[in-house]
This record gives C-alpha cells, structure tokens and sequence, in this order.
C-alpha cells in the first residue's frame, strides 16, 4: 500500500485519502438531503460529544494519545446491499480507488437476514485518523429464497440492471492502469460514484412483485425491488450512545427499542449500535403496462454508533459466550417490551467481563497500543539489566519478557490506550436490520456459512480483521521501544 501511495505521489496523482474523504463528505450531504432526520441526527450526536469531552477530559486525553480526536467529528460508516456476484466484484474495484478493502467475513443467515457481508475500510491506522469512512457491504443470498419462481423473477430482475455509471467504470480501470487519477479524475470519480448510492423512488418492478419479495424477506424486496444500491444508512460516531438514545426520544426522534451490543461500560468494548426507526418513504411501482402505481417501502434509517477497544481471540470468545448466555436467558428477541429486563440481564451477565483497561490488558482480552511517556522518570531498577532488542523479539511468547514490559507499564515508563475497534458484529447488525425491517417471521435460515463463494465474487480473500489488530499492537510495540532504546 505504501508503495502504492508512492508512485501517486511521484506521479502527480491524487491521494486516495483524499478521495475518499471528499466522497464521504459528498455520501453524507447527499444522505442528508434525501433523509433530513440525518441531519438532525448529526446535531445531536455533536452536541453529546462536546459535552463528554468537556466534562471527560480522560477521554479527551486518550483520544489525542491515540490520534482519532481529530476524526470523531467525521467519523462516518455506511451501508449498502448488494444483489449479484458481478455487481460486488466491481465494487471492491470502486472501493479500492478510495484505498478501502476488504476486512472480515460476517455470514447474518444464521440471524434471520439472507446476505452475507464485509466491511470495506482503509487498513493503516494514519490512514484510518485521516479518513475513516468505511461502508459494510452485503450481498443477498439468493440461494436462500425458498420459493423458486420468485427466486428465478429476482435473479432474471438483478441481471437486467446496470448499478455502476459508465463514466465511473471508465476511471476504476484508469485508476487499475496508472496507480492512481489525477486531481480532476478524483472529482469526477465522486461525482460519478455517488450516482450509484442515490436513492430512486422509482421502481424497475411491479408493485405485485414487490409485495411477493417482501412476503419472503423485507431485505430481498429492498436490494431487488430498485435500480440500485441505495445507500441504507450512515453512521455517525458517538462517545455516549445512551445519552444520545435519550436525546432521541427528547427530539421526538424514534429510537429502536433497544442499544445493540455490550452493555454500557467505563471501558468500551467492540461496538454498540443503535438507530431511529426506518422511514416510510413513497416510491413508484412500474407495472407491466410501463404505467406506474403509487406505493411506498421501508427500509432506510439513521443510526449511530459507539466504538470500544478491539478485543482477542480470548476476549471474543468471552464477549460471545457472555452475549449468548443473555439471550438464551432472555428467550426471546430483545424488543421493546422487554427491553428493561433484558439490559438487567446483559449487565449481570457482563460483571464476569473485567471493566479496567488494565485488566483487559493483562489478561490478555484486548488489544492496545504501547506508547513511551516522554515525561514519565526511567526507573533503572527495572531497565539497567534490560536488555531491550530480546524482549522486543520474545515478546509475543516469553513470559518473562511480558512481566517486564507490565512492570514499565506499572512504572509509568509505558501507557497503555485502547486500539479501537474498526469492524463490525454481526449480531447487532442482524439486530439493526430486522428491527427496521419489521421483519420477524424469518428467525434463522438453514444454511451453512459460504465464505468461499463470497471471496470467489470478490475477487480476493477479506482481511482477518483480529490479524490486523494484533498487527497494530505489534507495530506499537516496536515503535515503543525504539523510544525507549535512547534512555537505556
């Protein structure tokens, strides 16, 4: 990727944070004029965030520390949905142009909703503070469509649509031949590929098809019943996700029922979404007869996010377990009748889930950066022996080496802050979208998960977003020590 952004750089080429911070600016003025609620959601969101970090100055602080500060205010997240094989493929190529690729494999079948996904997302962290638009991408799983006329009309439906402008295929494989667009490709690329997200009010199908695909799923009527891939949401980021969901219903905004995700912590962990309702938006039905029928669908809605510190295999494996234990006790959907007794049983459930930084580190469920404090004195009791190239090179597996890095830690030699998780669950996100889909006849499809498949349309494998995190934290820990070799 470097190299990549070398030979832009040599050759006059626009940089692809660039690019992408330009379209994730012009994605979200365009999803604001098309869902004005957005807007106000946005508002909001920014007046929650002045306020934790006037009244939080500790969040502030690690905010700074780890570089996001200057990113929380364009944080943003979208998601799209796609119907065939063809059309991911070339958005991963579209994607690409903005330096986004594909990180994880979420299969939300098992959930209730037939698609499977990724997350395209920038995967440098500098890069990421630049820019850190990402867009969760899924594909409709037609192979899950039961009825078998219907599934024929919905492929024959996806195959006689174009979702990409000409103009904008034109400068994907411009950008594929030369490394990079230059400054005007850039601005035409964001104009053009914005056209792909827009939303249409007029449908290619009938209303009574329509209804049939909606009768299956409400998310199979939403990605075949229109021209394109409407973009489906965008996702402000928030530093407290509860005090907004209160500022919702205060705004006469309509919140969903319940926060999906952890419970409320001092030390965020992964991510907690919740969203207002989706909207009843009117849209043309075009008949057979090329007339057009009035109708209206509901699918698009505002949501908003709270990210915490990206967790390990371990510490996965416990927010898993922990997460499931809730629901079996809860026994049903979380909804809104329930949605008092099942944030009861999420709390109780989650005190077996260690809520200090510190712990999380030293039993090993989270990832962190390790950052030298200029200021901190250099205890000599715990380095002059210190031989700092070894416990750089066994750290990951010495033991002794890892109580002596804890001991700088515990000295003030070291700071620990959080690495923030980027990527996604797929829990919550099945949660997201049957909340707003309205959808509950469907509560798992029997299917097993198709990974393969998926990154056969892609083109190439995702990216194992834990490797990436644990890349993070080794990265951190060079540089760490690096500093720290002077003073030795």
């Amino acid at each position: 990727m470097n190299n990549n952004k070398n030979a832009m750089r040599s050759n006059n080429l626009k940089d692809s944070n660039d690019i992408r911070h330009e379209f994730s600016m012009a994605m979200s003025a365009m999803y604001q004029s098309e869902v004005p609620l957005y807007g106000d959601l946005l508002d909001l969101v920014a007046e929650v965030n002045t306020e934790v970090l006037t009244q939080h100055p500790e969040i502030k602080d690690q905010l700074e520390h780890t570089g996001e500060i200057d990113r929380i205010s364009m944080e943003r997240h979208g998601a799209i949905r796609l119907g065939t094989a063809a059309e991911l493929h070339m958005m991963r190529r579209l994607f690409a142009v903005m330096g986004m690729y594909p990180v994880g494999y979420y299969d939300l079948a098992p959930a209730g909703v037939p698609v499977h996904s990724t997350a395209f997302r920038v995967i440098d962290s500098q890069d990421l503070n630049q820019s850190p638009f990402r867009v969760f991408t899924s594909l409709l799983r037609l192979d899950l469509i039961g009825d078998e006329l219907l599934k024929k009309e919905a492929i024959e439906t996806l195959a006689n649509r174009q979702i990409f402008t000409a103009n904008v295929i034109k400068l994907i494989e411009r950008f594929e031949e030369q490394g990079g667009l230059t400054s005007e490709e850039g601005e035409l690329f964001v104009t053009e590929a914005l056209e792909t997200f827009r939303w249409h009010d007029k449908t290619p199908v009938s209303k009574e098809l329509y209804q049939r695909l909606l009768e299956q799923h409400g998310l199979i009527a939403d990605v075949v019943g229109f021209k394109g891939p409407h973009i489906n949401h965008l996702t402000p980021r928030t530093l407290d996700i509860d005090t907004v969901q209160q500022g919702m219903q205060a705004k006469g905004i309509p919140p969903k029922a319940i926060i999906e995700g952890p419970p409320r912590r001092n030390c965020p962990i992964l991510l907690r979404q919740t969203s207002f309702k989706a909207l009843e938006e009117a849209v043309s039905f075009k008949n057979p007869n090329g007339e057009y029928e009035e109708g209206h669908h509901t699918a698009r809605f505002g949501e908003i996010e709270q990210r915490g510190v990206a967790l390990t295999p371990k510490g996965r494996s416990l927010y898993d377990q922990l997460l499931n234990q809730s629901r079996e006790q809860l026994g049903v959907m979380p909804n809104e009748d329930n949605a008092v007794e099942y944030y009861q049983i999420l709390e109780n459930a989650f005190e077996a889930f260690p809520d200090d930084y510190r712990t999380l580190h030293d039993e090993g469920l989270a990832y962190f950066h390790y950052q030298a404090v200029n200021d901190a004195p250099y205890a000599s009791s715990a380095g002059s022996e210190l031989n700092l190239n070894s416990l750089e090179e066994s750290y990951s597996d010495d033991s002794i080496s890892k109580q002596t890095m804890t001991q700088l830690i515990g000295k003030g030699v070291i700071r620990l802050e959080p690495i923030v998780y980027e990527d996604f669950l797929p829990v919550s996100a099945a949660g997201i979208f049957q909340s707003n889909l309205h959808d509950d006849k469907q509560n798992s499809y029997e299917s097993n998960s198709n990974q393969n498949e998926f990154e056969k349309a892609l083109g190439v494998q995702v990216y194992d977003e834990l490797a990436l995190y644990a890349d993070q934290q080794a990265k951190s820990i060079h540089e760490c020590l690096c500093r720290l070799k002077p003073s030795m």
